[in-house]
């Protein structure tokens, strides 16, 4: 390979790995009927007049399968951190006993189950729309390197390289929804 070409893939990879790294954070947080203390790993709670993390300002906990409990360090957030959560649009509905807040998890309906496959779909789809614009700029950045003095051969190889590992990370972007899809439709 062309000392020119490296930094090309070099980039495609790293790219790639952070596709498919944010894919998965995506999908921790679609719940599959289990509580796990990542699906509120999107919950920003006003703090002193900034946006922080959920977990910067409690402990989140999930005491068994259907239960998820929020032990804030400060008693004056409990209200902020409820809102927040009813906010999120996660649809769970927390309780606020003064101390803590407690989440119960429901047992996902048929219905929502569909309705979950269909949200991390729409989050394959987004992945790979990454991956093909990474494909796209690898692509111009060959074309780029070829006016500037690469063998058209090198290019040409280059550019069946890059398709290569599209292909095998849209191949992980598959084998992750697949088997979240079925986690999900498990009951």
């Amino acid at each position: 390979m062309d000392e020119s070409l490296k930094p090309v893939f070099t980039e495609l990879n790293d790219g790639m790995k952070k596709a498919i790294d944010h894919l998965n954070s995506e999908l921790a947080k679609v719940r599959a009927g289990k509580a796990h203390p990542s699906m509120l790993d999107g919950i920003m709670v006003e703090y002193y007049g900034s946006m922080v993390p959920l977990n910067q300002v409690g402990s989140v906990n999930t005491p068994d399968a259907r239960t998820i409990v929020i032990q804030p360090w400060e008693k004056n957030i409990l209200r902020e951190i409820e809102r927040s959560i009813i906010n999120g649009n996660l649809g769970f509905n927390p309780q606020n006993d003064g101390d803590i807040i407690i989440i119960n998890i429901p047992p996902l309906t048929e219905e929502r189950r569909k309705s979950l496959v269909k949200t991390i779909k729409g989050e394959a789809e987004n992945a790979k729309i990454v991956l093909r614009n990474m494909r796209r700029d690898s692509n111009t950045e060959i074309k780029r390197l070829q006016k500037d003095g690469l063998s058209e051969d090198m290019a040409k190889d280059a550019e069946a390289d890059v398709q290569k590992i599209i292909d095998d990370y849209s191949k992980k972007v598959d084998d992750l929804i697949a088997a979240k899809e079925k986690e999900i439709m498990t009951v």
